[in-house]
């Protein structure tokens, strides 16, 4: 252990840098999540789920000031091929847009004919189609989207077809499907299995998927990593495949073997997000509960629409 850092596999060692130091860059929310980079703005957008507010990080100038609000609960956020800003809106119960005239329009919101029940994070694959996960936390409890009743009976995982929009389903095996992610090549999806909050003693686990040869669906689900401790939430993947996760005690590093390489420790609450940014993709943006801080590491981070 060094610094800020706990090194677990010698791998781990290059693909960060001893020298950077976890800086702070904003305290004030009270359950930051879904940080989303902007490269052409050199900003990031990140949630404030409980007080119902998008903040706006300024990487130019190190001002914070609220993006929207209200936000509709927003949670996960990502950009898309044409760089506006997809929103999980755990109160308005749908996956938004965020047009470039700033008009937010409805990107998903029904299942067949059935209201979604909080959508949680969202990812874009390259041929433009849209992937999230829709557990209950929003519809469960008030303060992650002002409750309500579940009409879908299930927590499940969808796409939406960049062509017709359609929404489908293409994971329906979790208790509570959280954060997901593509590997770089786009053939494997991971998921966070968050269930735990639901059922007891239901471990915290990340599942690896198969993507189908039509780029379509999930084949051979399987365990990819479990959490000890705390709780997995969002995740990045880097351009080699390795998986940067939030989790109890800091954001945690897996190969794609899913050895656990090593760790970036935050103590003092709860990490629940990151995402890769800066001019090579190299600056970590980490949300936790409170705070947003930020790392510099030594790989960059894979390209994401």
């Amino acid at each position: 252990m060094s610094g800020c850092y706990e090194v677990r596999e010698k791998a781990f060692a290059r693909l960060i840098d001893p020298g950077a130091r976890l800086a702070t860059l904003f305290d004030g929310t009270d359950f930051g999540e879904g940080p989303a980079w902007f490269p052409a703005a050199r900003s990031l957008v990140w949630s404030d789920i409980t007080n119902d507010r998008l903040m706006r990080y300024d990487e130019c100038t190190g001002t914070v000031g609220i993006f929207r609000q209200p936000s509709g609960f927003a949670n996960g956020n990502t950009i898309d091929r044409e760089g506006r800003l997809l929103t999980c809106e755990g109160g308005n119960r749908r996956v938004s847009r965020t047009e470039h005239d700033g008009t937010v329009t409805t990107v998903a919101s029904h299942y067949r004919s059935k209201r979604l029940n909080s959508p949680n994070d969202v990812v874009v694959k390259s041929d433009g189609s849209i992937w999230f996960t829709d557990p209950s936390y929003g519809i469960d409890e008030a303060k992650f989207g002002g409750g309500g009743a579940a009409e879908i009976g299930g927590q499940n995982v969808y796409r939406v077809d960049p062509h017709t929009a359609e929404v489908t389903l293409v994971c329906d095996d979790f208790v509570q499907p959280n954060g997901l992610a593509f590997s770089p090549d786009e053939r494997l999806l991971y998921i966070v299995e968050t269930g735990g909050t639901h059922v007891k003693d239901l471990p915290f686990t990340m599942r690896v998927y198969d993507m189908t040869d039509d780029g379509k669906r999930l084949a051979n689900g399987r365990l990819f990593a479990t959490c000890s401790p705390g709780v997995f939430d969002g995740f990045r993947l880097d351009q080699a495949g390795n998986v940067w996760a939030s989790g109890g005690g800091g954001v945690h590093c897996y190969a794609p073997d899913g050895t656990w390489l090593g760790s970036i420790l935050i103590e003092g609450q709860q990490v629940t997000n990151l995402v890769f940014g800066g001019p090579e993709r190299r600056r970590l943006y980490v949300t936790g509960l409170r705070s947003l801080f930020s790392v510099e590491v030594a790989v960059s981070g894979a390209k994401t629409f």
